[in-house]
This record gives structure tokens, C-alpha cells and sequence, in this order.
């Protein structure tokens, strides 16, 4: 399965947010959408992702001031990014290398999406379930074998 196929059952929705913003908004982006994380994007390029895991570490450091906190402060600078032909396999192994739970995709410069480890579970379910189908169905229409005489 690509990147690709993951996005088409998860859908193409993409929350932003600009690098000089207070956390604060972030954060009350993050919970009315309920996403776990948002794209930073400055002059039209991505320059950052801003997970739940910048945001507590951001809370933690900056203590009661958190926000007031500018976006570029708490993101993840220069997050890897996955391409739309990967394999799920590889993206896999690149979330886990890079600890990284969300993975921009892009398409060159072009922003697709956001893969997080629940969209590859949610993949990686549906495509099981399917060969299961799939399996069962060929063992039910198995073909009868002749009698040999």
C-alpha cells in the first residue's frame, strides 16, 4: 500500500498555522478540529509540524507564559516528510527511526497531507480485513476435485 492510498481513506483535510502565532491558537485549533497536529507553513513553504508532544514540551518549559509562546518556538523544525509513492512499509520505518507519530506528505513542494500512526492502523486494518474477505471467499468457491477412476 502507498502514502497515497492511505490519504484517499483518510481524506485530503489540512489544518495550519503560521509560525508567529501565539500557541495558544494553535492549541484551540488543534482541539476544535481534533487533530493531533498542525503544519507550520511561512511565505507559502513548510517550515515546521506542531504536534500535541511540541505543545506539552513547550507547556512545560515556558511554565505559566506557554500562550503567549510563538508557533516557531514549540514546532518541530524541518520535519522528515513522506512522499505520495511511498511504501507503507517505509513509512513505517520512518516514523519510528525519526519518532515521529505525524508525517507531512509532500509532493515535491506541495503539502498532500498528514499520515499519523492511526492513519497507517486504520490502513493496515482495512487491508488485512480485505484479503481476509478475499481468502475466505476463494476457500468457500474452492474448486471440487474430480474423482480419479
Amino acid at each position: 500500500m502507498l502514502v497515497s492510498e492511505i490519504l484517499a481513506i483518510k481524506g485530503k483535510v489540512l489544518f495550519t498555522v503560521s509560525p508567529a502565532r501565539p500557541l495558544s491558537e494553535a492549541v484551540a485549533i488543534m482541539t476544535e478540529q481534533d487533530v493531533g497536529s498542525l503544519v507550520v507553513f511561512d511565505k507559502g513553504s513548510m517550515v515546521g509540524l506542531l504536534t500535541f508532544r511540541e505543545v506539552l514540551l513547550a507547556t512545560q518549559k515556558a511554565g505559566p507564559s506557554w500562550q503567549a509562546l510563538p508557533v516557531e518556538e514549540a514546532m518541530l523544525k524541518n520535519p522528515v516528510a513522506a512522499s505520495v509513492n511511498m511504501e507503507m512499509d517505509e513509512l513505517r520505518r520512518q516514523m519510528v527511526e525519526h519518532h515521529q507519530r505525524y508525517l507531512p506528505v509532500m509532493d515535491e513542494t506541495t503539502l498532500m497531507g498528514v499520515v499519523s500512526f492511526h492513519d497507517v492502523a486504520k490502513a493496515v486494518l482495512e487491508e488485512q480485513s480485505f484479503e481476509n474477505r478475499m481468502l475466505k471467499n476463494y476457500i468457500r468457491n474452492w474448486p471440487a476435485e474430480e474423482d480419479q477412476a
